[in-house]
């Protein structure tokens, strides 16, 4: 049988959902193949408003964990006056919204390729988490995150890089999310492997 990313439930009895088929909002751009151990995936994006425009995209083969919470910029409070206060999203108050130059806008929300997010991660407004990362559970990511680094904390700290340069460079430039579904396949001894030099050897061949 191959795999099918338009399944919403590819797991039988599992609360587990591909994500990309369940989207509704257009400023949500999910790859195939991404997971969420939950269902439900765009009641975890926060803040997210059509008037601010921006967009959370995340890549394919990514692995997030239940509880995790991507917020957006619609969180964000106008910051260069006297008062953070937001009087114009209240009933009654007499005050236009403020100019998108006088918010904190931190841009798009950028999720990489094959990143493993842990329980109860908290992703703040417009960073970009680099493919291959893995984020410890209950961490809060406010600014971006390297290539194929394992990070914890709050805020999240690089406790370790998975592997050395060379592997690292050789897994970014043979993108193996990019494949077709057959070489994937085929590749599987490769990417679980546990000897790394015969993922660097066979990369090395490829590129």
């Amino acid at each position: 049988m191959t795999p099918d990313p338009s399944e919403i439930f590819p797991v039988n009895g599992a609360n587990i959902t591909y994500i990309k088929p369940t989207i509704t909002n257009p400023n949500i751009i999910v790859g195939d193949f991404t997971y969420f151990a939950d269902k439900d995936f765009e009641s975890h994006v926060t803040h997210h408003y059509d008037f601010i425009g921006d967009k959370l995209i995340i890549g394919k083969f990514c692995q997030i964990a239940a509880g995790v919470e991507f917020v957006m910029n619609g969180a964000n409070h106008q910051m260069n006056a006297v008062t953070a206060y937001p009087f114009y999203i209240f009933d009654g108050w007499n005050q236009n919204p403020p100019a998108m130059s006088d918010l904190p806008l931190k841009g798009d929300t950028v999720v990489g390729n094959d990143v493993w997010i842990g329980q109860n991660v908290t992703i703040l407004p417009g960073v970009n988490v680099g493919d291959g990362v893995i984020i410890g559970l209950n961490s809060t990511v406010a600014s971006d995150l390297e290539p194929y680094g394992v990070y914890a904390g709050n805020p999240a700290r690089l406790i370790r890089k998975r592997f050395d340069d060379e592997l690292i460079d050789l897994l970014l430039r043979f993108r193996w999310w990019d494949k077709s579904i057959d070489e994937i396949n085929r590749l599987i001894p490769i990417l679980t492997g546990s000897d790394r030099e015969q993922v660097r050897n066979y990369l090395r061949i490829q590129l």
